[in-house]
C-alpha cells in the first residue's frame, strides 16, 4: 500500500491523469505503453527535455506529430536513438508538419499514407503493424487558416473514417493516437462558449467525432475519466494559458471498441514540458 501511496504523489507531481488504485506497471510482463506528443519541432524538442524524457519514462511505442523534420535528413543519433526503431515520414514542405514513431519492437511493416493520394500529399499518416494490432499515428489537419484549410480537414477527416472503416473488415486491432486538432466536448476545452465559432470547436467539426466514436470508436481517456475536468493536451503559448490551465484537449487514444477489453489504463501527462502539447498514453494488455 506504501508503493500504491508513493506512486500516486509521483504521479500527481508529474501531472498525469491516473485512476485512484494502481494498474499494471509500465513494461511488466504483456502490458504495452503507447505515448503519442505532438511534439512542435523534434530538434527543438530535444533541446527542451525529450531526450531525458525518454531515458525516464521509456515507452514501448512514441507516437510523435509535428516532427518538422523530412525522413531523408534524420540525423544518425535520431535514427536508432537509446535503440528505439524509428519511422519517419517525409516532408512536402520543409519545416511542416511530420510525424514519426519510435518503436522498442520492431514492427512487421510499416508505411506512409492511407492510399489515397488526394489525402496523402501532406504525408500526415504513419501506419505500424504489430503481431496483435495495427497502430495509426496521425497528425490531422488543422482548419483555422481559412476556409480552403478548413474544407481539407474536413474531407481528410471523411476520407480517413473510410478508410479505417474498411479496414476493420480485416479483423485487425485498430488503435488510432494522435493531434486531432478537434475539442469534442465542452468539457474537453476550458472556455466553450468563446471558441464555439472557431475552427478546433466548430459544431461540423465535433458532429465528425460524434460519427467516429459511433461507428465503434472509443475515446481513451474518456472510458476511464469521463467526467475530469481541467484535462487538456493544448495551451495556446502566445498568451502564457499553460500556467493557468486555460487549454484544449485535442490529442486522443483511440481504439476500436472490439478490442477495448485490450486496454487497461489512460491518461495525460500535463507536467511534460518541451512542446505548447503535451502526451497523452494508453496501456494495452496482452494474454500470451
Amino acid at each position: 500500500m506504501r508503493q500504491w501511496v508513493l506512486q500516486g504523489l509521483l504521479s500527481w507531481c508529474r501531472g498525469e491523469y491516473r485512476p485512484a488504485l494502481p494498474t499494471l506497471h509500465p513494461n511488466s510482463a504483456n502490458v504495452m505503453r503507447i505515448y503519442s506528443w505532438n511534439i512542435n519541432g523534434v530538434r527543438a524538442a530535444m533541446r527542451k527535455g525529450l531526450d531525458a524524457w525518454l531515458v525516464e519514462v521509456q515507452p514501448d511505442i512514441l507516437c510523435l506529430q509535428e516532427t518538422r523534420l523530412d525522413a531523408a535528413r534524420v540525423p544518425e543519433a535520431l535514427r536508432a536513438v537509446h535503440g528505439y526503431h524509428t519511422f519517419w515520414s517525409p516532408l512536402r514542405r520543409p519545416g511542416y508538419g511530420g510525424v514519426a514513431t519510435f518503436s522498442r519492437q520492431e514492427p512487421l511493416a510499416w508505411r506512409v499514407g492511407m492510399g489515397l493520394p488526394d489525402f496523402d500529399d501532406e504525408d500526415r499518416v504513419l501506419i505500424t503493424d504489430y503481431p496483435a494490432f495495427t497502430l495509426y499515428n496521425i497528425y490531422f489537419p488543422n482548419g483555422k487558416s481559412s476556409p480552403a484549410r478548413l474544407a481539407y480537414k474536413l474531407a481528410f477527416n471523411e476520407a480517413f473514417l473510410r478508410h479505417v472503416d474498411a479496414q476493420m473488415q480485416n479483423g485487425r486491432c485498430l488503435i488510432v493516437c494522435g493531434d486531432f486538432n478537434t475539442a469534442h466536448q465542452d468539457l474537453d476545452i476550458a472556455r466553450p462558449q468563446a471558441h464555439r465559432h472557431e475552427s478546433g470547436f466548430l459544431p461540423e467539426e465535433r458532429a465528425w467525432l460524434d460519427r467516429f466514436i459511433a461507428q465503434g470508436w472509443v475515446d481513451t481517456f474518456r472510458h476511464f475519466h469521463p467526467e475530469q475536468a481541467g484535462a487538456y493536451t493544448w495551451w495556446d503559448p502566445r498568451t502564457r494559458a499553460r500556467n493557468r490551465n486555460v487549454g484544449w484537449r485535442i490529442d486522443y487514444g483511440f481504439v476500436h471498441d472490439s478490442c477495448l477489453r485490450q486496454v487497461v489504463d489512460a491518461g495525460i501527462s500535463p507536467g511534460v514540458p518541451g512542446s505548447d502539447h503535451c502526451p497523452i498514453w494508453l496501456d494495452l494488455q496482452f494474454t500470451p
